[in-house]
């Protein structure tokens, strides 16, 4: 990997990143509900949090002195995380999951919204008609007033209004503030928020295949936390941050391979819709910002 280039380097992590994530889904969906979410939630978050409080020590990105703003910001974000993960993987249990992953993919334009309507971040036309065109391709994937259309749906469509809230929360986190620091502090508060949950509700025992899933999505995790700190060192965004969407590829493989689960064609078409549209929106918003970075030259007289 030393011979390629920054860029490629970074869509390669990216690509891992989005795999892993995918994979760690996938075992917790084979999980069937078997373990009260909350128990899972408790057993994922102390590993992920050890496995994190490590890679943050390894690579000095540790760091509490915080001013009180950014300790008010990042306890936000961590709630945030907390009731996106309780949202995402009730609807994960119950929905396909291409469909679940496809409706996540509705983040770039959702934070690109709720920075227009909550910090007043300009956009222009061409991201309003993205954002206008992606809602019609989610639409086409819940179909609202059919029988498809499920609280599993509802529990979806609530955890993308959670990791938006969670992203735009991020943005406004001082740059100082280290990225592994962030993600430590909101793994933490979802493994006490699931603990704090877990106090009413019976434990069940770990059976050897249901500790081997929790394993497994545990490892993934853990692995795709580290491949995103790694791509935020390397590659331009506006190269890397499209590759973000291979994860729907590998929803759809896991899908049909372990779940015999293939989306209807209105469903593929709503997905596709909504890819194109985050990456035009990604690409777009990177463009404005290399031209609002470049310096702008004196007229010759």
């Amino acid at each position: 990997m030393n011979q390629l280039s920054d860029n490629m380097r970074g869509a390669l992590l990216m690509c891992l990143a989005m795999a892993l994530f995918t994979f760690g889904d996938a075992a917790i969906k084979a999980t069937g509900g078997a373990l009260p979410l909350s128990q899972l939630l408790v057993i994922r978050g102390v590993l992920a949090s050890s496995a994190l409080l490590g890679m943050a020590w390894y690579f000095k990105g540790l760091q509490f002195r915080l001013p009180v703003q950014d300790w008010a910001l990042v306890l936000a974000r961590g709630l945030a995380e907390a009731l996106a993960a309780f949202l995402f993987l009730t609807a994960l249990l119950a929905m396909p999951l291409a469909n679940v992953t496809a409706l996540l993919q509705m983040l770039p334009l959702t934070v690109t919204l709720g920075g227009a309507l909550f910090f007043r971040e300009p956009v222009g036309w061409r991201r309003w008609s993205a954002i206008a065109i992606g809602f019609c391709g989610m639409l086409l994937i819940v179909r609202p007033g059919t029988e498809g259309f499920t609280s599993a749906s509802v529990y979806a469509l609530c955890a993308v209004g959670a990791v938006t809230v969670r992203d735009l929360v991020t943005r406004r986190v001082s740059r100082a503030v280290p990225s592994l620091t962030v993600t430590l502090i909101s793994s933490i508060t979802v493994t006490l928020f699931a603990g704090i949950w877990s106090l009413g509700q019976d434990w069940v025992a770990l059976t050897p295949d249901l500790a081997a899933l929790v394993l497994m999505a545990t490892t993934f995790i853990i692995g795709a936390y580290l491949c995103s700190v790694m791509v935020m060192r390397v590659g331009e965004v506006s190269f890397v941050a499209p590759f973000r969407y291979t994860g729907l590829v590998w929803a759809l493989i896991l899908g049909f391979l372990i779940f015999g689960e293939w989306p209807e064609s209105l469903t593929l078409i709503g997905a596709a819709i909504i890819v194109a549209t985050g990456v035009f929106s990604l690409l777009r918003e990177a463009r404005l910002k290399r031209r609002a970075r470049k310096p702008i030259l004196p007229r010759q007289p």
